[in-house]
């Protein structure tokens, strides 16, 4: 290349046009690499909470003003991992016909989601089915509560290194 300033700008447009076109396939491949997961937050699609986020709200109020949700599971571990919930109305008496919906779930994938089944009820506490967990970490509890017509979520955050320890 010559010294003259009229013969370089061809070269540096068309170096700035590879460079775009290389930092434009260097994105999708990272895009396609990592791709987005949906939330199912309380097991329904996100959207869902967009359309009725006011009638989740009151029935979560309209709920827990009837009845009171306790996780009461003594350790959570990967190799043996039972859920248990006690459900009292709020005149503490036990409730033995709510139907409960548990989800066992890894925050950020689907990879890893398991649905466990309820194994037993006795004097308002839900025991659900021993599993084992395919990886040891953080896992997210997802519940779905609903007695007649009333209806609650509950999400869980659980870790399998701390076994005694959750958050609600």
């Amino acid at each position: 290349m010559s010294s003259n300033p009229g013969k370089k700008w061809p070269w540096i447009i068309m170096g700035g046009i590879m460079g775009v076109v290389a930092l434009s396939y260097w994105t999708v491949q990272i895009a396609l690499d990592n791709p987005v997961q949906l939330s199912d937050l309380d097991m329904q699609e996100y959207r869902h909470f967009e359309r009725d986020a006011n009638d989740i709200i009151n029935a979560k109020i309209a709920f827990d003003k009837k009845y009171e949700v306790e996780y009461v599971t003594e350790t959570f571990k990967s190799d043996k991992a039972t859920v248990r919930f006690k459900i009292l109305s709020r005149t503490t008496e036990p409730v033995d016909d709510a139907n409960v919906t548990v989800k066992l779930t890894r925050p950020g994938t689907h990879d890893f989601d398991r649905m466990v089944h309820l194994d037993s009820v006795s004097d308002g506490v839900y025991t659900f089915e021993t599993v084992t967990l395919p990886k040891e970490g953080r896992w997210d509890i997802l519940t779905r509560v609903q007695i007649g017509h009333d209806l609650r979520y509950l999400n869980l955050k659980a870790d399998t290194r701390y076994p005694n320890v959750f958050e609600y």
